[in-house]
């Protein structure tokens, strides 16, 4: 490769994680780092950098070097987190990857410019979440149905403290915190539960362990059901915000059905990667009473 060719794609590169850091600091400072406009309009700034700055053979493979670049400097400097790259990633090479293959596309073909409409269109998406009327629902809720040991008390098992077995979920095992100790019991209106979780770490460089834990209360009990609302969450509430989790059960079988809010943008990519998070944390928490 020429020297100056290297330079400008060096100096390219540059500029784009540049741009993106920059981006993700005003987001994050304006309150916008769940939106759209972060997970969308990063990837997209880093590729339309790339193509004006450096305007390589292939506008695509730059990108997604840029783009892993991004993602490798996004821990140690930014204090993110694991699982936060794992969930991220797909995304921001998905972006860079269709703003890519549009460029290079219209490159090739000079007479044919409606292929940059998808540009636009890219960038339109990047706008969920920044206003309420720019978002799709958030409140969800997941059930889960699982049978219990035959001639178990399923009752006397929610009113105790649970003794978590080991997560073996592969989506979970990925970086998601994991239950250690749980304090509190009985079932009447106004019983806590306190569960510690295994401390975040950061990828930052010297970030110190946080501590992390799930505060529930009893908000509602009838016969054959009770409701644990959640008073204090430092272990997910950086992802989504867990509301409440209502247990059913009904001779050998119990029902979770765990209620949430979808806080990340864009949803239709968080909204399928979350409910599927909640329904396996849900399969885990009946798992913890049944067996």
């Amino acid at each position: 490769m020429e020297q100056p060719v290297a330079r400008r794609i060096l100096a390219a590169v540059l500029v784009a994680v540049f741009a993106a850091m920059f981006l993700y600091r005003v987001l994050h400072q304006g309150g916008l780092a769940e939106t759209a406009l972060f997970y969308v309009g990063i990837p997209a700034v880093i590729a339309v950098s790339v193509a004006l700055t450096a305007k390589p053979r292939s506008v695509t493979g730059l990108i997604m070097v840029t783009i892993t670049i991004c993602l490798a400097l996004a821990g140690p400097l930014l204090a993110e987190g694991f699982v936060c790259l794992v969930m991220a990633s797909p995304l921001f090479y998905l972006i860079g990857l269709v703003m890519g293959l549009t460029i290079d596309w219209a490159r090739q073909h000079p007479r044919h410019p409606h292929a940059l409409l998808a540009l636009p269109l890219v960038l339109g998406l990047s706008l969920e979440g920044v206003t309420d009327a720019y978002s799709l629902p958030r409140d969800n809720e997941v059930t889960v149905v699982r049978q219990a040991t035959p001639g178990m008390d399923i009752e006397a098992a929610l009113a105790s403290s649970p003794r978590f077995p080991p997560v073996e979920s592969p989506f979970l095992t990925i970086g998601f915190p994991k239950p250690v100790t749980c304090v509190g019991e009985g079932l009447d209106v106004g019983d806590t539960r306190t569960i510690t979780f295994t401390p975040r770490r950061s990828l930052g460089i010297g970030a110190p362990l946080e501590p992390r834990s799930l505060t529930l209360r009893v908000s509602e009990r009838g016969p054959g059901r009770v409701v644990f609302a959640v008073t204090e969450d430092t272990t997910v509430a950086r992802w989504l915000d867990l509301r409440e989790t209502e247990f059913r059960w009904r001779d050998d079988r119990i029902t979770v059905t765990m209620r949430y809010r979808r806080t990340f943008d864009p949803g239709w990519y968080f909204g399928p990667l979350q409910r599927y998070a909640v329904s396996e944390a849900g399969a885990y928490l009946a798992g913890a009473f049944t067996s």
